[in-house]
């Protein structure tokens, strides 16, 4: 089987991304992604042929630093090593952009998935705002 076609900064509508992100995530409420990527340093969209079947958002300070957001793989494409390529993507067009470090937030049973793309564990800190 041939790997998914990652593109950059690719125009992606509503309807696909929330489509990936229902078949992803159990709690996914419909969003509109267009503020969010009005604010993005970039992104990069995995596509099977015609279908989108994986996303990763990068946000940033406008500074050195960039966020790692919403890494997606759709439940067909998970573990063959689309998940890392998508975050090795978004990391090279990271630093293309300026950024020297790339920050992410996750749960604890995906440690050994972000260790796997290089990341070193840090102590952060979380507060819930709503």
């Amino acid at each position: 089987m041939v790997d998914p076609t990652l593109l950059v900064r690719t125009v992606l509508t509503n309807a696909q991304l929330n489509e990936l992100f229902a078949a992803a995530w159990a709690d996914h409420v419909a969003t509109d992604f267009g503020p969010v990527h009005r604010r993005s340093l970039t992104w990069i969209s995995a596509w099977r042929e015609q279908r989108l079947v994986g996303y990763v958002n990068v946000a940033s300070d406008g500074g050195v630093h960039a966020f790692l957001l919403d890494t997606t793989v759709h439940p067909d494409e998970r573990r063959r090593g689309l998940g890392r390529r998508l975050v090795r993507t978004a990391a090279v067009e990271a630093a293309r952009a300026g950024a020297t470090w790339l920050h992410v937030d996750f749960e604890s049973r995906l440690d050994a998935f972000y260790r796997s793309c290089g990341f070193s564990m840090t102590a952060a800190g979380l507060l819930r705002l709503t």
